[in-house]
């Protein structure tokens, strides 16, 4: 999985953009985005302005995409066989916001500059299977959702979801954006109510949104859409490991010691014969059998609480549940803590052998 941002240099300064650069790459961001369709003036300002970021991503490892559309390719004088400008402004590749034919697409693939090709993941009118009924060469050609800063009109998650698919089934990566909740953030164009991929995220907490599509597992990178993420932001999306589906966890009460190893260290995963009423952690119930977990806070269970079976359950004592129903409680149950309220569409994914964990703040 990988992570990215993005910058809009005719929006912004030299100073800041590599600040935020050099960051990014300090917690692992591998992609930039960045945007000609905003941009005014010629080549050769273009080339002024966006060459030094280009040029510093790539010195910390990262990889530069530019977002253009027919109507980008006619103002700078390149076409879909002669995307020699691209190349010399340093990009690794180009996004194509609108379509061109399909079959010009799959001919930008062939480009002897070796850019890459992303097309535009949203569509969902076979825009996909069209390209590879040309022909193009695969290993440059990925796929890549808009973002949406004008309120209400992200896409929904079964849109979302459908278009994934499609991506899957022609082989290509899968790339989306996520919004960063920090003020005064900006954009390529003047509106800006959030810049997400999904409207459900437009809200989140950037690292609820990336672990959500992470828990997906229909796309391959996640990127910032807006400028500029805070280093807390990226702190926060780095912590979890992007394989293992993840939890923030509110804690009821004070967390004894065996209760705190079990929650945050023990290597948990979904028993294979799954409740409906619960995901079940078994392994801690032998790896803490010697520890003790007194009874309480042995309310009635609600969906999204996480609990650890105390002395009272003795053979089944130190398993950890994740509720997804509503249960009552006899007493045998500590409720440690619970999944917070904007987290809980990640209960959905905790599925038979799914490896999950718990983020300690």
């Amino acid at each position: 999985m990988k992570l990215g941002i993005s910058v809009y240099p005719g929006h912004s300064d030299w100073k800041r953009d590599a600040e935020y650069i050099e960051m990014a790459a300090s917690y692992g961001c591998s992609h930039v985005f960045t945007c000609l369709l905003s941009v005014q003036g010629g080549r050769d300002d273009i080339i002024k302005s966006f060459g030094n970021r280009i040029n510093l991503a790539h010195r910390c490892g990262m990889e530069v995409v530019l977002d253009t559309a027919p109507s980008v390719f006619g103002a700078l004088g390149a076409s879909y066989d002669d995307l020699s400008f691209f190349k010399e402004l340093g990009a690794d590749g180009i996004r194509l916001d609108e379509c061109f034919d399909s079959h010009k697409e799959a001919m930008m693939t062939y480009n002897p500059q070796g850019l890459n090709i992303e097309i535009n993941a949203g569509f969902g009118d076979r825009y996909a299977q069209n390209i590879m009924s040309h022909h193009p060469k695969k290993g440059r050609l990925s796929a890549c959702f808009n973002f949406y800063p004008q309120r209400y009109t992200g896409i929904g998650y079964a849109h979302f979801e459908k278009c994934c698919h499609d991506m899957r089934a022609a082989g290509l990566p899968v790339a989306v954006f996520i919004n960063s909740q920090q003020p005064d953030t900006f954009g390529p164009w003047p509106v800006n109510d959030g810049m997400c991929t999904l409207e459900m995220h437009r809200d989140l907490p950037a690292d609820v949104a990336a672990r959500h599509i992470w828990a997906s597992g229909l796309a391959d990178t996640v990127i910032f859409a807006n400028c500029y993420a805070s280093e807390e932001e990226f702190r926060c999306v780095t912590a979890a490991d992007p394989a293992v589906l993840s939890f923030r966890v509110e804690e009821e009460v004070p967390l004894s010691g065996t209760e705190r190893k079990i929650l945050y260290e023990a290597a948990h995963f979904v028993r294979g014969d799954m409740s409906e009423y619960m995901a079940r952690s078994t392994q801690p119930r032998i790896e803490y059998a010697s520890g003790s977990i007194s009874p309480r806070n042995t309310r009635d269970m609600e969906p999204g609480d996480v609990v650890i079976l105390n002395d009272e359950y003795t053979r089944y004592k130190g398993e950890l549940h994740v509720v997804l129903k509503k249960m009552p409680n006899d007493g045998r149950k500590n409720v440690v803590g619970h999944i917070p309220e904007n987290e809980r569409m990640l209960l959905t994914y905790l599925q038979p052998w799914r490896t999950f964990g718990f983020i300690k703040d």
